[in-house]
């Protein structure tokens, strides 16, 4: 998933009501930080969170037309903890582009949380995204001149929480990552590992209906990696978050419950495992 497009053309840090609410998803005053609620189980078996058919993308590179996605159909289903797996131009970052309302499909329909996302205008899949669809990306992609909590905070400002309860989801987020005592500290004085850990607060913050992640293990050490992807199945299993995470690494995909491969723009195999 390529983080520019979630952002005007030469996106800076300085704008970060932009920045951040295309970055992750969330809804105003469903109680504290990551608490579950009344939210899906854990294992897939619920409802579809997104419904993709028929969907294509077409890409033109000079006289030639690249086929990204062809005809696939695709339902992600609640509670699931699925990898989207396949080599380099398989079409799977295409894939999570256009669940995410950052690509236009070129044909076919996207469908995220009962909401078609095709007839949408920009503003309307900004507001989709941010209510809707959590977003963790392999370069972290937080505000660099705020701080662990205010990266958090000013995704639920954006929906107007009041500052007191927004401080107090914050905290309560960062403990839930692991992070406490961490808030007062800029993206430059976090590991890799820590920054990618207030991303995934960042993303779950206001409950979104599903976690898009693309590769984001990809610039963690073996032992960050296994934190994280323990961190993330935890949160699936407790509170029955939904995930779909782009992923080259066979650690991460030897956790998930349901493995999804492309290959050549289709869906190769999906299987419960």
């Amino acid at each position: 998933m390529c983080p520019d497009a979630l952002n005007k053309p030469g996106g800076r840090a300085e704008d970060p009501a932009q920045h951040a609410g295309q970055n992750a998803g969330q809804n105003a005053g469903q109680g504290p930080a990551l608490s579950s609620g009344s939210g899906p189980r854990a294992g897939g078996d619920g409802q579809a969170i997104v419904s993709c058919r028929g969907l294509e993308k077409d890409y033109r590179q000079g006289d030639f037309v690249v086929h990204a996605v062809r005809g696939l159909d695709l339902d992600i289903r609640a509670g699931d903890f699925a990898t989207l797996a396949g080599p380099s131009g398989s079409g799977k970052t295409t894939l999570l582009n256009m669940i995410g309302g950052l690509d236009r499909p070129t044909g076919g329909s996207v469908v995220v949380d009962g909401q078609e996302l095709s007839g949408m205008n920009k503003a309307e899949l900004a507001e989709m995204r941010l209510r809707k669809i959590g977003f963790v990306f392999q370069s972290y992609n937080l505000i660099p001149v705020l701080s662990a909590a205010e990266n958090i905070e000013f995704i639920l400002r954006l929906s107007g929480v009041p500052a007191k309860e927004r401080h107090e989801r914050a905290m309560q987020a960062l403990a839930d990552v692991g992070l406490a005592g961490m808030e007062n500290r800029r993206p430059a004085h976090l590991s890799g590992g820590q920054q990618q850990r207030v991303a995934v607060a960042r993303a779950l913050i206001g409950r979104p209906a599903i976690v898009l992640a693309d590769e984001p293990t990809a610039n963690l050490d073996s032992k960050t990696t296994g934190e994280l992807i323990d961190l993330m199945a935890g949160l699936n299993q407790r509170l029955g978050i939904t995930f779909l995470m782009g992923t080259h690494d066979q650690r991460v995909i030897a956790r998930a419950r349901r493995q999804i491969e492309m290959t050549d723009g289709r869906i190769s195999r999906d299987e419960d495992v």
